[in-house]
């Protein structure tokens, strides 16, 4: 098979034929049929994530069908098309798996970064930690609902009822965020790069009430803000507009610092958190919202070969919705 694979940090990825793998006792072997091109991937490919393992084949938003199983799996498996995810194996005993919060596991394994993922033709997974998909969504449509989408879906449930609800950096998560909550009837006021006029005027053809430069305020105070950019100079300028009481999540793996900003900006029982990862809870609620409030990807599709051109379309910003390989 062929597959994309990252040997050093900061240098393209390298096209290799490798053995198609075979499935441990607990895994599906998976024959890609799409991976969506994330954020998360370009961190990796520019060595922002030091818990990477390398060399690596990155790919974490993958649809796929099974073409066999390990000795424990059911054979019932094979033939289905399944979902894989960021989170890729947990422990399952330590005081975070048992509390349901096994995203904050400290032995978990990531698809991509700690275990190969989807820019190939093959991969294995566990098969608990495998998703079923929905029939009406191809592969494709799926694929960046595995992180865009469900990180997205993640931040939304941390912000509660927000009515005026706030989204910085209009990409993928943002681009289906934006469909569920105004589907929920909230008020989305979307902030892009201050040059980013197509951007804006993409946010506002979603819903958007308001599309602005990320350094303007508002034209009403936000009860909640998703920070999906990767830039932590945007979390003062969202706290600067959040209401007393209400919050800002960060919704990325990595950010640039955090600058220096005044205690009277959080004052006020204002929260600042962040969202780590998801749980395969997160991904069984969202499929389920997705039957009620249908989301659709804007999808640009490259082949698996133009990985590395994938990526620098993503790295320049200027990307309507999502990435995806089509192997």
């Amino acid at each position: 098979m062929r597959a994309m694979v990252l040997h050093i940090p900061g240098q393209p990825l390298q096209c290799e034929e490798r053995p198609i793998p075979s499935p441990g006792p607990q895994q599906l072997l998976i024959k890609v049929l799409a991976c969506g091109v994330c954020r998360t991937d370009l961190h990796l490919v520019d060595g922002e994530l030091p818990q990477a393992q390398l060399p690596r084949v990155p790919g974490h938003e993958i649809v796929g069908q099974v073409t066999a199983v390990g000795s424990e799996v059911e054979p019932g498996w094979v033939g289905r098309r399944v979902g894989v995810p960021w989170l890729g194996w947990t422990c399952g005993e330590c005081a975070f798996c048992r509390s349901g919060r096994e995203n904050l596991c400290d032995q978990a394994r990531f698809t991509g970064c700690h275990l190969d993922g989807g820019y190939a033709e093959y991969t294995v997974a566990d098969a608990r930690y495998c998703l079923p998909l929905p029939d009406a969504l191809s592969a494709t449509q799926a694929a960046p609902l595995l992180c865009a989408g469900l990180i997205g879906f993640r931040a939304l449930q941390m912000a509660g009822n927000a009515r005026h609800l706030g989204l910085y950096g209009f990409g993928a998560a943002a681009h289906l965020a934006i469909q569920v909550a105004v589907g929920r009837g909230q008020q989305v006021y979307a902030f892009t790069r201050p040059d980013d006029h197509v951007g804006q005027d993409y946010a506002r053809s979603l819903g958007a009430t308001w599309a602005g430069p990320s350094d303007e305020a508002p034209p009403h105070a936000l009860d909640a803000s998703l920070i999906f950019a990767p830039v932590g100079s945007l979390v003062p300028l969202a706290l600067s507009v959040t209401v007393k009481g209400g919050c800002v999540i960060c919704a990325g793996i990595h950010m640039s610092d955090i600058p220096a900003f005044p205690y009277r900006l959080l004052w006020g029982e204002r929260s600042l958190r962040s969202v780590a990862n998801l749980t395969r809870e997160d991904g069984t609620a969202f499929f389920a919202q997705v039957q009620h409030t249908p989301v659709h990807c804007d999808v640009t599709c490259f082949a698996l070969d133009e990985a590395n051109q994938a990526l620098a379309r993503l790295r320049d910003g200027r990307c309507k919705g999502a990435i995806v390989l089509t192997p």
